[in-house]
């Protein structure tokens, strides 16, 4: 990465918010996701759960800027929820043209750090075999290798790795 690469990655990272999620942010939620293929697609109602079921059985978080005049814009979202002290990250959607430019790292961060301070034990989550960038994501954030379920994404047919945090002991 050249000089200008890294200062413009770090402008667009200090331009990014991270906030919880609320019910008024779920048209743009819905219509980030549906710029995604690789995402997982819900319904609004599922969303709409998950949203509502914070701060106890779920941790929803967006990442926003400032975009053309002035008006904030979501340009990521990250989901997981909360069962008996395991977080599991269900979904992570960045805008394309925003894509390796620290958002999901942001989000990352955010989510460990409210994970530091709950009482859970571990930060789970599985991926697509295929998705180096979400894989190194979720590596460089310390998370480890644990697993693989064959065949366990469609169209296409894939593994899903799995992936866990533990908290230190």
């Amino acid at each position: 990465m050249s000089a200008g690469d890294a200062n413009s990655q770090r402008g667009a990272e200090a331009a990014i918010s991270i906030r919880a999620a609320n019910l008024n942010d779920l048209p743009a939620i819905l219509a980030l996701e549906k710029t995604a293929p690789g995402a997982a697609h819900w319904s609004a109602s599922h969303y709409k759960s998950r949203v509502e079921s914070q701060p106890n059985a779920a941790c929803f978080q967006v990442a926003e800027r400032v975009g053309g005049e002035g008006a904030i814009q979501i340009c990521g979202f990250l989901c997981a929820r909360i069962v008996a002290g395991e977080w599991e990250i269900e979904n992570v959607v960045v805008a394309q043209k925003l894509r390796r430019h620290g958002v999901g790292a942001q989000l990352m961060r955010s989510l460990i750090e409210r994970w530091e301070d709950s009482a859970g034990t571990a930060l789970m989550l599985e991926a697509r075999e295929s998705n180096a960038a979400a894989r190194a994501l979720y590596e460089q954030h310390g998370m480890r290798e644990v697993g693989r379920r064959r065949d366990y994404y469609r169209a296409p047919v894939e593994d899903a790795i799995l992936y866990i945090l533990r908290r230190a002991e």
